[in-house]
């Protein structure tokens, strides 16, 4: 990597890092084992990122946005309710908040987001992968799109067993029941296809 490339990224590390150290705090302050568990989940998947990034150059807007996704999700599991704010199970935090009451709650945001932009993350990949041998772009065709849908959406259903893990071996998570798993597995699917389409749109406007 160049080290006029190193100094694009160096805020987007910056960024991670402020927020990853806040919650390390922040979890060791209040005790809270269950996000322990998920800030080492966390180092895992930014190391990760970090290598797929050296291996096929994730655009900047996309390390944004998984750095976003980070920070959410952080906040989600960290942040306490105001008093008097409607939520959803046994914890106060913003994860259980209902933005709509009954009807939304921003951990199903966070899925929708999060996994849409894993959807975008895949189309990006494969779409290095399967450039024409001349340099040309890869179409986004209805089966391309499918399966860069299909593989955001099949890391969401990891992420339920990363959760299920958490449920086995952490006392009094925040998971939720089978119920929360199903609207999880849903917000994916929608957050997916929100982005599957997005993509689409987009290559049409660009030729």
């Amino acid at each position: 990597m160049s080290s006029a490339a190193q100094v694009k990224l160096l805020p987007v590390i910056l960024f991670n890092a402020a927020y990853m150290l806040a919650a390390v705090v922040g979890a060791v302050v209040q005790g809270n084992r269950e996000f322990i568990f998920y800030i080492v989940v966390m180092l895992v998947l930014i190391s990760v990122i970090g290598a797929v990034h050296r291996s096929v150059r994730l655009t900047t807007p996309l390390l944004w946005a998984f750095s976003l996704w980070g920070l959410a999700h952080m906040a989600g599991g960290l942040c306490p309710l105001p008093s008097g704010w409607p939520y959803n199970g046994d914890n106060e935090v913003l994860y259980s908040a209902w933005l709509i009451p009954d009807l939304l709650k921003y951990d199903q945001i966070v899925h929708a987001y999060g996994f849409g932009i894993t959807t975008w993350a895949c189309w990006h990949i494969l779409s290095h992968a399967l450039r024409q041998p001349d340099g040309g772009a890869v179409r986004p065709t209805f089966g391309i799109l499918t399966l860069c849908a299909a593989a955001g959406m099949g890391f969401g259903a990891l992420n339920e067993v990363i959760e299920f893990i958490a449920v086995l071996t952490i006392p009094n998570t925040n998971v939720g029941g089978y119920e929360n798993t199903g609207w999880d597995l849903v917000s994916n699917l929608v957050g997916a296809t929100i982005a599957v389409v997005i993509i689409r749109r987009r290559c049409r406007v660009s030729r």
